[in-house]
């Protein structure tokens, strides 16, 4: 199921402050994690589990995809 994203908060993380290439979230939807391309709001969203987003997270904190 599609869930209902039209009335959601999108932020950016305060480091997204690179020239424009980041992502958003929507927080408070429980149990997922929809996310989407800043520089294209009216796109397409990705929606993940919490779970697997919290795992993306840690990685990416932890330096587990290196640098770009």
């Amino acid at each position: 199921m599609t869930p209902d994203l039209s009335g959601a908060a999108w932020f950016k993380s305060s480091y997204s402050n690179n020239g424009g290439s980041c992502v958003e979230v929507a927080p408070n939807f429980p149990g997922i994690v929809p996310v989407r391309d800043s520089k294209d709001p009216s796109g397409p969203a990705l929606v993940f589990t919490a779970e697997a987003w919290h795992a993306f997270a840690r990685s990416t904190a932890a330096g587990d995809f290196g640098t770009v």
